[in-house]
């Protein structure tokens, strides 16, 4: 079998290198593996390590090829994948991953099995170790701090409703077509649904695993929960069907801090303090857990400062995006028809 990895970047000059090593690193015959790697126009060197790569392994794999991607965003550039790979199957592989050396191998085997869609277990990890960035990591794979998502925990083989760094067969991108590209984030969900509603099982092998490296700043990581957030907001107007109950936990707690604090003025403060009592129980044993999980270092004790602040700004950004709707999809209108003014010119 061919396969594809498809590697999308957009200023990722200290993170992409190790990952090509990786690629580099594959016990897969590299005569079947094609390299697809694409620049969202980087200001940085990020296409140069691209081209250094393709110059210097081309004729160790069976194809890698460097192409651009002019929309920037993520599924604009997938389907320059999609329009260009040669597999008989493609992975998906962030930048910002790390793949151990039988990732592509198993990932062939469970296809070659008989299924259509597979992938595995993807733990969060941590760029040079300190104290602070371990106590952010407690707070990404804690379930309380992000999800119950499968490729987050490990559980046997099972099929599920979406994949973090999936491999498909060619035929499921003909069947279903490519990725949306009005979601930036949310892209994947959305396209996992139509695989499932086109038929196709989305296999989760957990002998199959990938590394993500988490955000190393507590700024960096607000900004994510804010802009995943916001993304679950505007995919309400898209997609919902794509979208799971646990992506709106967040939502729902700032909606009811709000209208309990609105009750609290007016007269009526039982409400946010039952609603403040329940989340603080919930906080303090999820934060006993992750004192669990590690070595105890001090900067663990903010952990319960931590885990609000990110429900916070993901749910703030739920509320943004459900707001920015009306705004958003005249935006897109507007781009779609300028789009088709520029193609009749």
């Amino acid at each position: 079998m061919i396969i594809t990895i498809g590697v999308i970047a957009y200023n990722e000059k200290n993170s992409l290198g190790s990952l090509l090593k990786d690629i580099c690193k594959q016990t897969y015959d590299h005569k079947k593996i094609e390299v697809i790697l694409v620049d969202s126009n980087s200001t940085d060197n990020t296409k140069v390590i691209m081209e250094t790569f393709r110059k210097n392994n081309a004729q160790d794999f069976y194809d890698v090829k460097v192409l651009s991607n002019p929309k920037k965003t993520q599924p604009c550039g997938w389907n320059v994948v999609l329009n260009n790979y040669s597999g008989d199957a493609v992975v998906r592989i962030d930048a910002h991953a790390s793949i151990p050396s039988d990732f592509i191998a198993k990932n062939v085997k469970t296809l070659e099995d008989g299924e259509n869609i597979c992938g595995g277990f993807r733990p969060n990890i941590i760029d040079e170790p300190t104290a602070w960035k371990e106590t952010l990591l407690l707070v990404e794979t804690s379930m309380f701090g992000s999800s119950i998502a499968p490729y987050r925990r490990q559980q046997g083989k099972t099929y599920v409703n979406s994949l973090f760094h999936g491999a498909y067969r060619r035929e499921v991108f003909d069947k279903i077509g490519f990725f949306n590209e009005d979601l930036t984030r949310t892209e994947d969900n959305e396209v996992h649904y139509r695989m499932k509603k086109a038929g196709f099982r989305i296999c989760f092998n957990p002998e199959i695993i990938s590394y993500q490296h988490t955000r190393n700043s507590l700024k960096g990581m607000i900004k994510q929960k804010f802009g995943n957030g916001r993304w679950i907001g505007l995919t309400l107007s898209v997609a919902p069907k794509c979208l799971s109950y646990y992506h709106f936990v967040p939502f729902l707690f700032v909606g009811a801090l709000m209208v309990t604090s609105v009750l609290a003025l007016l007269g009526f403060p039982l409400f946010i303090e039952i609603l403040l009592l329940l989340y603080s129980m919930f906080d303090f044993v999820n934060t006993v857990s992750c004192f669990t999980m590690r070595d105890i270092r001090p900067q663990f004790f903010l952990l319960p400062l931590l885990f609000p602040i990110m429900h916070l700004a993901y749910g703030m950004g739920t509320i943004v995006g459900i707001l920015q709707i009306p705004f958003w999809k005249h935006k897109l209108k507007k781009a779609k028809e300028e789009e088709k003014n520029t193609d009749r010119g």
